[in-house]
C-alpha cells in the first residue's frame, strides 16, 4: 500500500508540475490544426517533444502517425509478478475538422476553415503529458508502454485501421489498449466509463434517385425524381423509425430485444429549378447501430426499400453503402480495472457511468483486435461558460482537464505495469 500511495502522490505532483507546459502544447496544437491524413506539422511537433524528452519513437506510420515506446527499468520484486514482457498501449488521435473557429481566444486556429473542434488537440497533449510522466517514472515499473499518435480518426477508412495494417499492434503486441475522449457535458476533473457496447457502427448511405426530366408544365412527359426521393425517405422512416432511447436517440425492437439504431439523411441535391424537373436526385445519410448481424441485414433492407419504391413510381435508385467503423465494445475486465484506477486517483465521486452513444469512433478497430477501454474525459465548466459541444465552432475546454487527462493515463499505465 505504501508503494501504491507513493506512486499516486508522484503522479499528482508531476501532473501539477507539467500542467502549464502541457497547456502550452495544447494551445500550439489548437492554433495549428490539420485535417485528416494531413497532420505533417503536427507530427513534426510531436516528434520534437519526444526528442526533447529522450523518448524513442518511430514516425512515418500512415505517413504522419507516430509510435513511441517507454520501457520500464524495474526488476520484479521478490515473490512478485514479472511484467517485463507486458505491453500496454495508450492512443491519441491528432486530426482536426473542416470547421471555422469563432472563439476569440489567443490560441484561436490560424488555419482558416480548420479547427480542433473534437478535442484531438487535448488527446494528443494529454498523451504527451502522460509520456513525460511515465518516462520520468520508468524505474517504477516493468514492461513497455506503447504510445500511439494516430492520424485520420475523422475520415474513413479511419487511421486506426490503417495503422493496424502497418503493424502498430505488433513488435511488441500490446496486451490491452486505452484511450480517452473529451466530454464537454461533463465537468473538468471528472471522467466516465462504460463496459461492453458503448458506441455505434457508422455507415455512409448514398442514394441516386433516377427519374426522367422535363418541363414542369408538361405533366405526363416526365417522372419527377424529387417525388420518388420523398417517398423513399418516408418509406425508410417507417421501416427504421422507432421509440426514443433515454438519450433521445432511436432504437428498433427486433428479435425480442432493443437494438439501438439510427438511419438519418442530412443532404439532398436536385439540380433543377422552378420549372425544370431534373433527371436525378442525390441523397446522403448515415446508418448506425450496435449489432453487426442487424447492421448487415439493415443494409439489405435499405437497398430493397429504396429500389422497390423507385421502380414502383417509374424510376430507379442506385444505392451505395460505404461500410465505416464497427461498433465500439469496451472489454469488461480492462474497463473495470481502468475505472477502479480512476476511482483510486480521482475519487469515486468523480467517476461516472456512461450511457450508450450513437456516435462513432475508429478506436473500435483496436478493440476488435485486443482488449480495449475507451473512456471520457470531462472538459466542461458551466461556471466559466465552457459548454459548447464537439464539432461546433465554439468548442473549447477548461484546461485544468489536461491535468486529469495526463495524470489518469499515466496512473492506469503504472498500475498495469508495476511489479506486484
Amino acid at each position: 500500500m505504501e508503494l501504491k500511495m507513493g506512486l499516486k502522490e508522484k503522479i499528482i505532483s508531476l501532473s501539477e508540475k507539467y500542467l502549464n507546459e502541457i497547456i502550452a502544447v495544447r494551445r500550439h496544437l489548437h492554433a495549428n490544426p490539420e485535417l485528416s491524413f494531413q497532420e505533417y506539422n503536427t507530427s513534426k511537433f510531436i516528434a520534437g517533444k519526444l526528442n526533447e524528452w529522450g523518448i524513442p519513437y518511430k514516425d512515418g506510420i500512415v505517413k504522419t502517425g507516430i509510435v513511441a515506446t517507454i520501457t520500464g527499468a524495474q526488476l520484479p520484486s521478490l515473490g512478485g509478478k514479472d511484467r517485463a514482457g507486458y505491453c500496454l498501449a495508450l492512443r491519441a488521435d491528432m486530426d482536426a475538422l473542416p470547421i471555422t473557429e469563432t472563439n476569440e481566444v489567443e490560441y484561436k486556429s490560424q488555419n482558416t476553415g480548420v479547427m480542433h473542434a473534437c478535442g484531438h488537440d487535448v488527446h494528443t497533449s494529454s498523451l504527451l503529458g502522460a509520456a513525460k510522466i511515465l518516462h520520468e517514472l520508468k524505474n517504477e515499473f516493468s514492461g513497455t508502454v506503447k504510445l500511439i499518435f494516430q492520424p485520420g480518426e475523422e475520415k474513413a477508412p479511419g487511421g486506426a485501421s490503417l495503422m493496424i495494417k502497418e503493424g502498430v499492434l505488433e513488435d511488441p503486441k500490446p496486451s490491452s489498449i486505452i484511450a480517452q475522449h473529451v466530454f464537454p457535458s461533463l465537468e473538468a476533473g471528472k471522467v466516465g466509463f462504460r463496459s461492453g457496447k458503448y458506441m455505434a457502427s457508422t455507415d455512409e448511405i448514398y442514394l441516386t434517385v433516377k427519374g426522367k426530366g422535363g418541363h414542369a408544365a408538361m405533366k405526363g412527359t416526365y417522372v419527377n425524381p424529387l417525388l420518388i426521393a420523398a417517398e423513399i425517405l418516408i418509406s425508410l422512416e417507417k421501416e427504421f423509425g422507432a421509440s426514443p432511447l433515454s438519450s433521445g436517440e432511436g432504437q428498433r425492437v427486433r428479435r425480442g430485444g432493443a437494438i439501438p439504431t439510427v438511419l438519418a439523411f442530412g443532404r439532398m441535391h436536385a439540380n433543377g429549378t422552378t420549372n425544370i424537373i431534373p433527371n436525378e436526385v442525390k441523397i446522403d445519410g448515415t446508418f448506425r447501430t450496435m449489432d453487426e448481424t442487424w447492421r448487415k441485414e439493415a443494409q439489405n433492407i435499405i437497398k430493397e426499400v429504396a429500389v422497390s419504391k423507385a421502380k414502383s413510381m417509374g424510376g430507379d435508385c442506385d444505392v451505395n453503402i460505404m461500410t465505416g467503423y464497427p461498433a465500439l465494445v469496451n472489454d469488461e475486465q480492462t474497463t473495470a480495472k481502468a475505472k477502479k484506477y480512476a476511482e483510486d486517483l480521482l475519487g469515486k465521486e468523480n467517476v461516472i457511468e456512461l450511457e450508450l452513444r450513437m456516435t462513432g469512433e475508429d478506436f473500435s478497430f483496436y478493440a476488435q483486435k485486443i482488449p480495449a477501454c475507451f473512456y471520457r474525459l470531462g472538459t466542461g465548466n458551466i461556471s466559466k461558460g465552457i459548454t459548447s459541444g464537439v464539432h461546433t465552432s465554439t468548442f473549447n475546454i477548461d484546461e485544468s482537464a489536461l491535468q486529469t487527462g495526463m495524470g489518469l493515463m499515466a496512473w492506469i499505465a503504472l498500475n498495469e505495469l508495476k511489479c506486484i
